[in-house]
C-alpha cells in the first residue's frame, strides 16, 4: 500500500507541475508547491486508511515555518479527523513564492468520499486563496484510480473570484467558472481532456477587457516529451465566433510545433472591439467601427507558418476620426509559403481623407512575403487614381513598396464640394513616375501637376510619415503659376480682382494635417495684362494686413470709385512657432506694401501687422472669404 500511495502522489504532483508551468498562474503554482512541501503529510493522510486500530481519532500538525525551493510556508495548522464515517481534513497556512514578498492565506476543508483504498476520492467544498489583491474561493472534487495506468479526475468550481496586480495590468471581478480535467497514464506520457467554462464575471488582461462570461474551451490530447498535443479543440466566444483547432505545442520553446485552425464565421462587429481594437491602438484602425463577417484558416508546420486564408463578406470599416471608410468590402486573400496565390479585394464605395471613393476591384499576386500587380485602378469622383507596377514586400517586420501613380482628370468643382470647401472650377490631374514607401515614410519622385483657375499648381518634394497613423506628417513644396485672379476671387467671395497670380510655398510641413512651418509668397504674375481691384477687395486685403486703406477710401474722393488700377501686389507669410511674419511687395519704415497703385484711379494698400498669430490670420481669412464685406481692422 505504501508504494501505491507514493506512486499516486508523484503522479498527482507531476500533473500539477505540468499544468502550472504551461499556464503560468500564480495560484496554481502556490498549490503545486504546497503539495510538494507537504508530501509526507499527504502520505500520512492516505496511509491512515490502512490503520487497523482506531485508537487515534484526531491528528493535529502545526509548523511555524517550512521552506521549499519555490515556496515559503508559515503558521501551518493541519487537523485530520478520523472519527467521522470518512476522513476529514482541515488546514490553514500562509504561503509565499520565493520571488515575491506578499503572503497568501490558504484555507481548505476536505473529506473523503470513499473508504476504498484502491481509489482516492476527495471533496473540498471550501478552498480559499486570499491576499490583499486576491480572493479565489474554490470547490474541488478529485478522483484517482490506482494501478499500472493511474487516472485522475478533477472538477474545480470558482465562485465570484477576484484578483489584481500592483501594475494594474491584470484584474478580475466576480469571476465564476468551472474547470473539468481528466488525466490518464498512456505509455511514457499522459492522455488528457479538459473543459473550461467561463460562466460570468469580468476580466482585464492587458490589453484585453471582457465584461461577461458565456465563453468555453474544450479539448482532448496527450503530453509526452515536453510536447502538448491537442485535437478536437473547440473555443467558443459568445457573440463572436467558434474556433476549431488541432496541433502540437512545444512547452520547452513556448511555440506551436504544428497547428491547423479554422474560424468559420467571425462577427466583426463584436469581435473588433473585443479582440482586435486593443491590439491596434497605435495604428490607423485605433478608432474605427467595423461590421460584417470574416473567416480565417491557418496552418503551421515545423514551427513555421505554412498557409493562411482570409475571407471578408460585406464588411464596412469607418474611422471615427473621418480619415477613411470602406463599405461593401469583400475579399479573398489566400497565402501559401510555397505556392503563389491570386488575391482579390472589392468595395462598393468609401472615402479617404474625406475624398469620395467609387466602386473598385483590386487583383494581385501574393508570393510568400511579396505582392505584385501590374495595375490597380481606384475610382475617385469622375476620375480615377491609377497605380502601375505595384510591388510590395514585407521584411524585418516592416512593409516596403513602390509604384507609379497617375491621377486621371477629376472635376475640381466636384472635389471641393465633396470636401465641403468653396467650389472651384477646372480639372485636376497628376502623374508621378515613382512613389516609394519604406519604414513608415512615403516619398515621391516627380511632381503632381494640378490644372485649375486657368493656371497650374505643382506639388514637388512630397514626403509623408505615417500617412494613416495617429499623427501623420507631410512635407512638400508648392508652386502656383498664372492663376486667374478673376476666377479665384469670385470663387472665394473675396471681391473682384483682375489679373494673374503666382505663388510659392517652400518647406511646407503639416503635422496631423495642420501647418506648423512654411515660407509662402503670393504675388501678381509678371507680364502685361489688365490689373484692376475692386473697393471690396481692397477692404478685405486691408483687413488681412491690418492696415487702414478701407478707412482712407471712405474719407476721400476714392469712395466714388468701385475699382482701382494696380501695378503689382503681393503678400508673404513666414510661419514659425505658430507666428506668421508678414511682408509685401515692398517694405517701408512703418510696414509693407501689399498693393501698389498705378495710373488713375490708383490706390496703395499698406500692411502694418508684421507679426500675426497663425490662428488669428486664419480667422481673418475665413471672415473675408465667407463674404464679410465689412473690414475688420485690429
Amino acid at each position: 500500500m505504501h508504494a501505491d500511495k507514493r506512486r499516486w502522489f508523484y503522479a498527482f504532483r507531476y500533473f500539477y507541475s505540468r499544468k502550472c508551468s504551461s499556464l503560468h498562474v500564480s495560484s496554481c503554482a502556490i498549490l503545486s508547491a504546497f503539495i510538494s512541501v507537504h508530501r509526507r503529510l499527504i502520505i500520512v493522510l492516505f496511509l491512515s486508511h490502512s490503520v487497523a486500530a482506531h485508537a487515534i481519532s484526531d491528528i493535529s500538525i502545526t509548523a511555524e515555518r517550512l521552506e521549499h525551493t519555490q515556496l515559503d510556508v508559515k503558521n501551518l495548522a493541519l487537523q485530520l479527523n478520523l472519527r467521522a464515517p470518512l476522513l476529514q481534513l482541515q488546514s490553514k497556512a500562509m504561503l509565499k513564492p520565493r520571488a515575491q514578498t506578499e503572503w497568501t492565506q490558504l484555507s481548505l476543508r476536505c473529506e473523503a468520499l470513499s473508504s476504498d483504498i484502491q481509489t482516492l476520492a476527495l471533496q473540498c467544498p471550501q478552498l480559499l486563496l486570499e491576499s490583499s489583491r486576491m480572493k479565489l474561493p474554490f470547490s474541488v472534487i478529485f478522483h484517482q484510480q490506482a494501478g499500472n495506468a493511474p487516472q485522475f479526475d478533477i472538477d474545480l468550481q470558482l465562485d465570484k473570484g477576484s484578483f489584481s496586480d500592483a501594475a494594474g495590468l491584470h484584474a478580475a471581478e466576480n469571476l465564476s467558472g468551472n474547470l473539468s480535467m481528466r488525466l490518464g497514464r498512456l505509455g511514457a506520457g499522459w492522455q488528457w481532456q479538459g473543459d473550461i467554462n467561463w460562466q460570468k464575471g469580468e476580466i482585464f488582461w492587458q490589453p484585453f477587457y471582457i465584461a461577461n462570461g458565456g465563453h468555453r474551451l474544450k479539448a482532448v490530447g496527450n503530453i509526452e516529451d515536453n510536447l502538448l498535443s491537442f485535437n478536437q479543440a473547440y473555443l467558443y466566444v459568445k457573440d463572436v465566433g467558434e474556433l476549431s483547432a488541432n496541433g502540437q505545442w512545444d512547452m520547452t520553446k513556448s511555440q506551436f510545433q504544428s497547428l491547423q485552425a479554422n474560424l468559420a464565421q467571425l462577427n466583426l462587429q463584436t469581435a473588433y472591439p473585443l479582440l482586435f481594437k486593443p491590439l491596434l491602438q497605435k495604428t490607423a484602425l485605433a478608432d474605427a467601427e467595423v461590421s460584417g463577417l470574416a473567416s480565417v484558416k491557418l496552418e503551421i508546420q515545423d514551427a513555421e507558418p505554412k498557409s493562411f486564408a482570409l475571407a471578408l463578406k460585406d464588411v464596412s470599416i469607418k474611422d471615427n476620426r473621418q480619415k477613411f471608410a470602406l463599405y461593401g468590402l469583400n475579399a479573398d486573400i489566400p497565402w501559401d509559403y510555397d505556392v503563389a496565390k491570386q488575391v482579390r479585394l472589392r468595395y462598393s464605395h468609401g472615402e479617404l481623407l474625406k475624398m469620395p471613393l467609387g466602386n473598385t476591384d483590386i487583383r494581385a499576386t501574393l508570393d510568400r512575403y511579396a505582392l505584385t500587380s501590374p495595375e490597380v485602378r481606384l475610382s475617385i469622383l469622375d476620375g480615377a487614381l491609377k497605380l502601375k507596377n505595384v510591388s510590395a514586400a514585407y521584411r524585418d517586420s516592416q512593409w516596403f513598396w513602390h509604384l507609379a501613380a497617375k491621377l486621371e482628370p477629376i472635376s475640381m468643382q466636384d472635389f471641393t464640394t465633396a470636401l465641403h470647401m468653396t467650389p472651384m472650377l477646372g480639372k485636376a490631374s497628376a502623374e508621378i513616375p515613382l512613389v516609394t514607401y519604406a519604414a513608415g515614410s512615403l516619398v515621391t519622385d516627380g511632381s503632381l501637376d494640378l490644372h485649375m483657375f486657368n493656371g497650374t499648381v505643382t506639388i514637388s518634394n512630397l514626403t509623408m510619415q505615417t500617412p494613416l497613423g495617429i499623427a501623420p506628417k507631410l512635407n512638400a513644396d508648392i508652386a502656383m503659376r498664372n492663376l486667374d485672379l478673376g476666377m479665384l476671387t469670385s470663387t472665394f467671395s473675396f471681391g473682384a480682382i483682375e489679373g494673374q497670380l503666382d505663388g510659392d510655398v517652400k518647406d511646407l510641413e503639416l503635422q496631423n494635417w495642420k501647418p506648423v512651418r512654411f515660407d509662402a509668397k503670393l504675388r501678381s504674375s509678371p507680364g502685361n495684362y489688365p490689373k484692376k481691384i475692386s473697393q471690396r477687395a481692397v477692404e478685405n486685403i486691408s483687413a488681412l494686413g491690418g492696415g487702414g486703406a478701407a478707412a482712407a477710401i471712405q474719407r476721400s474722393f476714392l469712395r466714388f470709385f468701385k475699382q482701382f488700377n494696380y501695378g503689382k501686389m503681393g503678400l508673404s507669410c513666414r510661419l514659425r512657432n505658430d507666428i506668421c511674419e508678414m511682408d509685401g511687395v515692398e517694405s517701408t519704415p512703418h510696414g509693407y506694401v501689399i498693393v501698389k497703385g498705378s495710373a488713375i484711379p490708383a490706390i496703395t494698400v499698406m500692411g502694418y501687422n508684421q507679426t500675426v498669430g497663425w490662428s488669428d490670420l486664419l480667422a481673418r481669412i475665413k471672415r473675408v472669404t465667407e463674404g464679410n464685406t465689412k473690414a475688420v481692422i485690429n
